[in-house]
């Protein structure tokens, strides 16, 4: 239940209207709540605030509110167009979920809406004398945290977008999936087995990637009619109506005796695919960035060079999954889980660069050391496919690397010569 609950509140925190909405609710709340002062005894106790320097200080909040929301809105927009255009389009979604920015956008309408629903309300005699001090107090929070706010949204706002904040964004976003299936790498699930009959498959009536599989939903199925479920996408995999999304394993029931609805309402399907869940996405976002660099109208192989050092640390991080020494608590036994594929990820992260960056030595060096590095921390299968990967990289650099001394470099920098 928490993981579902997680989910959904990830999905609702990307949308940009969120958290503006419930600082709006709260804003509204707390300019009405300073009502219920007036039947208490504070009504004895509290000093007499002046009705028109209230008037004044929610007039001045209003009015500059509201030109300061219009200037974020503008500013936020500009820096989405920075980081689709100079980054790659895939980062759209983690910029757009910034905290600091829609708390810094919250702040400004909710504000606005404060001041424009306490003026209404102080004008129409709302409020008494207790009310009158409540309600000030609230008006100074509010320009306090305002203040504070644009302080600190002006130093991000200047990051928002730049190219090396959103490779941060999207290392720390892999970083965060990649924990999440070293912990589970099944999900709480079962290991998938291999069978000559899988089962009955269950299609799809959707296309698009798979961004959420709610496994406790079909562990409850399952325990409902007393079936197995193979899981045959995970995700991130792009799924269509001839491909199976799992199986459904019991020789004592027949399918049609399962609800289809409530199976495929199991699967979150969209056009895209999130970063939440996803931890291929993560690698194939960061390739795509350093492909851009390096292509001939950008030329740079710095970004690339920091691209690969990013693999680095998430692949080391990876590997602790196999030094783990512990079992996966399994709390669905009833479903069956595969696990990533490592050589997938390792053909997202290092294919493009190999390909888009093969006559640039630097880039092929640097590209070498770090298989060479991974390689050495990894199991025999990690350094199987660091071997791969280096033999292709150098392959590729040979067929366009026209100096002879780069190349000889290169070969003795390579992990199949090392190994």
């Amino acid at each position: 239940m928490k993981e579902n609950l997680n989910f959904f509140l990830k999905r609702l925190s990307q949308k940009l209207w969120f958290k503006p909405l419930i600082f709006c609710l709260l804003s509204i709340s707390g300019a009405l709540i300073a009502h219920l002062a007036d039947d208490t005894f504070l009504a004895d106790i509290v000093p007499e605030i002046e009705k028109s320097s209230l008037e004044d200080l929610l007039s001045t909040i209003s009015g500059i509110m509201l030109v300061i929301a219009i200037f974020a809105v503008g500013s936020m927009l500009s820096a989405f167009s920075a980081a689709s255009g100079s980054a790659t389009p895939r980062s759209f979604e983690l910029i757009v979920s910034d905290d600091v920015s829609q708390n810094a956008l919250s702040v400004y309408i909710g504000s606005f809406i404060f001041s424009i629903v306490a003026e209404i309300a102080l004008k129409n005699g709302f409020y008494g004398k207790a009310g009158y001090f409540i309600l000030f107090l609230l008006t100074i929070l509010v320009f306090i945290m305002v203040i504070l706010t644009f302080l600190r949204w002006v130093e991000r706002i200047s990051k928002l977008g730049r190219l090396g904040h959103t490779i941060k964004k999207i290392e720390d976003a892999t970083t965060e999936v990649l924990q999440k299936r070293i912990d589970e790498p099944l999900m709480g699930g079962i290991p998938l087995q291999n069978r000559m009959d899988k089962g009955t498959p269950v299609f799809g009536d959707q296309i698009g990637y798979i961004q959420y599989i709610n496994i406790a939903r079909l562990q409850e199925l399952a325990e409902t009619y007393g079936v197995l479920f193979s899981l045959n996408s995970l995700q991130g995999s792009f799924t269509t109506p001839d491909k199976p999304l799992l199986y459904v394993v019991s020789p004592q029931i027949n399918y049609s005796a399962i609800e289809e609805e409530k199976l495929l309402g199991a699967f979150v399907i969209d056009d895209n695919r999130s970063f939440h869940d996803d931890p291929r996405f993560g690698f194939i976002a960061l390739s795509e960035i350093a492909s851009r660099a390096l292509s001939p109208g950008i030329n740079d192989p710095g970004t690339a060079i920091a691209i690969i050092g990013t693999y680095v640390r998430l692949f080391v991080l990876w590997l602790e999954k196999d030094k783990k020494g512990y079992p996966e608590k399994i709390k669905y036994n009833k479903v069956e889980v595969p696990e990533n594929t490592l050589s997938d990820m390792f053909d997202d992260a290092f294919r493009p660069i190999a390909r888009d960056g093969a006559n640039n030595i630097e880039v092929m060096l640097r590209l070498q050391k770090a298989l060479t590095t991974i390689a050495y921390v990894g199991s025999n299968e990690i350094k199987d496919l660091a071997l791969s990967h280096s033999r292709q990289s150098y392959k590729r650099a040979e067929l366009v690397i026209e100096h002879k001394n780069d190349l000889e470099v290169l070969y003795e920098e390579c992990f199949f010569v090392k190994k």
